[in-house]
């Protein structure tokens, strides 16, 4: 079986919650394997659209892109239009020409901070990496090296903030857990992904990133 098909198969029965779209939120710690986990489910999904939250946040501050996201991406959707937002380039310290985003029937937004409170009226299920924020962040850290050190202490230091203030999990309608091969997804606190299930793949898992 394709990997993450039945999950698949799930979040297109469901109703739209923004305009025709199903805006489905994968959430969780930096280095909790949400990068890796959208990507699949994406191309099961026979390649639905991806918003990555990186390319929102800045620099200057990590997790103030609400205002931005609602209107470059949540009004153009919930009108069934196309959206156009401007990727924020770490690299260059600015932000790019505007990227499209497609109404498709299903899209992903990923990122720590997907499943907000300001963003939950517009989803139509939200997702949680189910791994700790110890774990999480030590993956990220061997991922990036120690040239990003300094960038992960402040980066750790806002994103427990958030978590804080503005908590996904306790919210969240699954849980996803990576295995040795495949995924498991549990029922969430939110309650509302159902039964629980797993799924494999035939291959085994590229690195979480």
């Amino acid at each position: 079986m394709n990997d993450l098909s039945l999950l698949a198969a799930r979040l297109r029965t469901l109703a739209p919650s923004c305009g025709p779209v199903r805006l489905i939120s994968i959430d969780g710690h930096a280095g909790s394997g949400k990068s890796t986990f959208a990507s699949r489910l994406a191309a099961a999904l026979d390649g639905a659209p991806v918003l990555r939250l990186d390319d929102l946040a800045t620099h200057e501050s990590f997790f103030t892109w609400v205002e931005r996201l609602r209107e470059q991406v949540i009004v153009p959707l919930s009108r069934g239009e196309c959206a156009y937002y401007a990727p924020y380039d770490w690299t260059a310290r600015g932000f790019a020409p505007p990227r499209a985003l497609e109404p498709a029937p299903v899209v992903l937004i990923e990122g720590v901070g997907a499943g907000r409170r300001a963003l939950r009226p517009r989803l139509t299920r939200s997702l949680w990496m189910d791994l700790g924020a110890a774990e999480s962040w030590e993956r990220g850290r061997r991922r990036d090296g120690p040239a990003l050190s300094a960038f992960w202490d402040e980066w750790t230091a806002a994103e427990a903030a958030h978590f804080s203030a503005d908590p996904s999990r306790p919210h969240a309608d699954a849980l996803v857990r990576q295995l040795p091969v495949g995924y498991e997804w549990l029922e969430g606190p939110g309650g509302a992904a159902g039964a629980n299930h797993s799924v494999t793949e035939r291959e085994r898992i590229a690195p979480p990133s």
